[in-house]
């Protein structure tokens, strides 16, 4: 999300910090690269020209050029003004009536179906709300069924509505059997169409009032750029929105809709959906949208992450097994899964701040998630007691390991190899017995073909890059040992007192 825009801002805003003082030339030729930048992310040319003209009215105001840190300065403008362009600050749902009825709007494609299942886990979940999804797609083919299976999967209820009937007749009728069974919110998932027509418009305008909606959400494909903006606008026209859902954008690189939207319509980005997972849809917070455009990280966004994905019972499990040094490749392997969770280690990185330079040297290497992949399937392939007590695996075993899942003999036994050196280690350090010396600490285990010098994951999984292990990272030449030689305090006194 954003990636190019923040790549381009990254390098602007490092030109302007190198300047000990600021004058109004380096402001506007600062503010000249912002603007090409924000057009080259799609974002509609009114907005950027409006945007750029009110940070150039505070940057070139005496208490920045003025300042002890100007450049600072004018990138906390630039911060503060992307905020108010994405919105100010996160909107809620409004949910006071009871039940409460949501519409979602919008052209076919851009991910109705999907975003009503995703918003009904989240109210069930988060919320702890009973919602009822109501499908009132008569005309796209299996659109009803769709819905149907989705809710199964979420274990929402959804209306019994059929291919011959008539959406707003449905939705009415959906409305009244939630308030007769104590549903909490309704959510209809209306038609689309590939292009904004009349019939349409009178349709949805229909449904309005038929059901008088607390919200009518419009879901819009962030990856459409500005034709979003458009339809989003002529949508707001007819039916007054109430508020936002961007899809695709963890695949937008440009955020050309997110940044536009809201300066066209006037309505607030209210959710964006962030995968393919029915669990992936998020709240949009303009200030942590303007953080990670300007590569400062999202740490708050982390962190429920981390509290939503990762259970806190089976945290607590894990660590006691830690300090009773009992950990085995059944433990691993939920430590792996627990760090996937949180999605690639790309994505986590974009969320600390500072780590954008270690991101960019991801790129040019492999990322491990395929190799950890390819460590649970191993693992995956070991019986439940060859987990538990891996020394029982012996070559004809690795064999049957290996054809499992895939993998060579070779790689099962570099894994069993690396991870019985990591428990030797942990039971020093978490058993309480007493550590081996620096010269003799067994290594971190590293897992098969993984590149060196990657830094560690999240969570203190062990065995994974940057823990260590054989191939460590290249070492600075000004500290090499010449071949042959000894750099040990007790070998130079032997040798001073030989010559004496």
């Amino acid at each position: 999300m954003f990636d190019s825009l923040t790549d381009r801002l990254e390098g602007v805003f490092k030109k302007i910090r190198g300047h000990a003082r600021l004058t109004e030339e380096n402001v506007q030729d600062a503010l000249r690269e912002v603007r090409l930048a924000l057009l080259e992310a799609d974002v509609n040319f009114k907005v950027v020209k409006d945007f750029v003209e009110r940070v150039r009215e505070r940057a070139m105001g005496q208490d920045v050029l003025k300042s002890l840190t100007p450049g600072q300065q004018v990138v906390k403008v630039v911060h503060d003004e992307l905020i108010e362009l994405l919105g100010g600050q996160a909107t809620a749902l409004d949910l006071k009536d009871r039940p409460a009825a949501i519409m979602m709007v919008g052209l076919q494609g851009s991910g109705k179906t999907t975003t009503s299942a995703k918003l009904a886990l989240r109210l069930r979940r988060e919320l702890k709300k009973k919602p009822y999804l109501v499908p009132a797609d008569v005309y796209r083919p299996a659109a009803i069924e769709q819905l149907t299976k989705l809710g199964a999967q979420i274990d929402v209820a959804v209306h019994p509505s059929q291919t011959g009937q008539n959406p707003v007749d449905i939705c009415a009728a959906a409305l009244a059997e939630a308030a007769k069974n104590g549903f909490d919110v309704v959510i209809f998932d209306t038609a689309g169409r590939l292009h904004v027509d009349e019939a349409l418009m009178e349709e949805l305008a229909s449904i309005k009032a038929a059901t008088s909606p607390a919200e009518i959400l419009f879901v819009a494909d962030s990856m459409t750029g500005q034709d979003a903006v458009t339809v989003a606008g002529s949508f707001n026209d007819r039916l007054d929105i109430s508020g936002i859902v961007l899809t695709k954008m963890d695949g937008d690189a440009r955020g050309g809709a997110a940044l536009s939207i809201k300066g066209i319509t006037g309505k607030p980005i209210k959710f964006v959906g962030m995968g393919e997972k029915l669990s992936d849809l998020e709240i949009f917070h303009p200030d942590r949208a303007a953080s990670r455009i300007l590569g400062m990280g999202d740490i708050l966004t982390l962190i429920e992450k981390a509290q939503t994905d990762i259970d806190a019972e089976e945290a607590a499990a894990m660590e006691k097994k830690l300090r009773k040094a009992e950990f085995n490749l059944e433990d691993f392997r939920t430590q792996m899964r627990r760090v996937r969770k949180l999605g690639s280690l790309e994505g986590i990185l974009k969320l600390i701040p500072g780590m954008s330079q270690v991101r960019q040297k991801l790129g040019e290497v492999q990322v491990p998630e395929k190799e950890m992949a390819r460590v649970e399937a191993i693992i995956g392939s070991m019986t439940k007691k060859e987990r538990e007590n891996p020394k029982i695996i012996n070559p004809s075993r690795r064999e049957r390991i290996a054809k499992g899942s895939g993998t060579t003999v070779l790689d099962v036994t570099q894994l069993l190899k690396n991870f019985s050196q990591m428990q030797k280690m942990m039971k020093r350090m978490m058993g309480g017995g007493k550590l081996p010396s620096p010269g003799k600490m067994p290594k971190m285990p590293k897992m098969p073909r993984m590149p060196g010098g990657m830094p560690g994951l999240p969570g203190g999984m062990p065995g994974m890059p940057g823990a260590g292990g054989d191939e460590a990272q290249p070492q600075d030449p000004r500290f090499a040992r010449t071949p042959g030689k000894s750099t040990s305090a007790s070998k130079r006194k032997k040798q001073k007192r030989k010559k004496r």
